[in-house]
């Protein structure tokens, strides 16, 4: 019986270490240079906004990808670029779909206008390292047919030599920057709906073969 328990505990601690290393994180400046894809199983973008200042109204987009040309020995040089289907969003209002309130919002030429503007896109322009992890991207934001720069606060999660069920590089980042609606043109109903638009962004890159 003692010899089973010892057994065990040998097991258990020898599968410990093995998914220890498994899971082990690298450094960002470790990782292999090239371009990274979203995984898009792994990533969410989500906004919100103020109704009447007494609650925060949050919607989501369904259908959106970007991707990242990595540049490990000089990060602030790497440069990423996404693009979001304004038609996909989605909100938790009641009934939405049989009340057409998604809808209204993708297309309705005061809201997103998704009809004849088919995508949001964002380029960066520049990378600047705060921290080892931490960073400030400003970009490019074309929205509504109107560009204009944004900043995105970044943080860099992690980093794996070998995600552990896709076997490939893959980094992982959060990200948030808070935009002004109406210098995009779209201006309905504020202030009464917030002016100011929180955007949070959460997404695992992998390494393309």
């Amino acid at each position: 019986m003692k010899t089973l328990k010892i057994v065990f505990i040998l097991f258990v601690l020898t599968s410990a270490g093995c998914i220890s290393w498994v899971f082990a994180k690298s450094p960002f400046n470790d990782m292999p240079e090239g371009q990274y894809q979203l995984d898009l199983s792994h990533a969410s973008i989500v906004w919100k906004v103020s109704h009447l200042g007494l609650s925060n109204y949050v919607a989501r987009f369904a259908d959106f990808d970007a991707s990242i040309n990595f540049d490990p020995n000089d990060i602030s040089k790497s440069s990423v670029t996404a693009t979001i289907n304004p038609l996909s969003v989605q909100t938790a209002y009641p009934n939405a779909d049989q009340k057409d309130f998604d809808k209204v919002l993708a297309t309705d030429k005061s809201w997103f206008n998704g009809n004849k503007f088919t995508s949001i896109t964002f380029t960066s322009r520049s990378i600047d390292m705060k921290s080892d992890k931490t960073g400030e991207m400003v970009g490019d934001l074309t929205f509504l047919g109107v560009t204009k720069p944004v900043t995105l606060n970044v943080i860099f999660n992690g980093a794996m030599q070998r995600q552990p069920f896709s076997g490939k590089p893959t980094m992982g980042f959060s990200a948030n920057t808070t935009i002004t609606r109406s210098e995009w043109g779209m201006s309905k109903y504020a202030p009464s709906i917030g002016d100011q638009v929180e955007v949070m962004i959460e997404g695992e890159f992998f390494k393309a073969d």
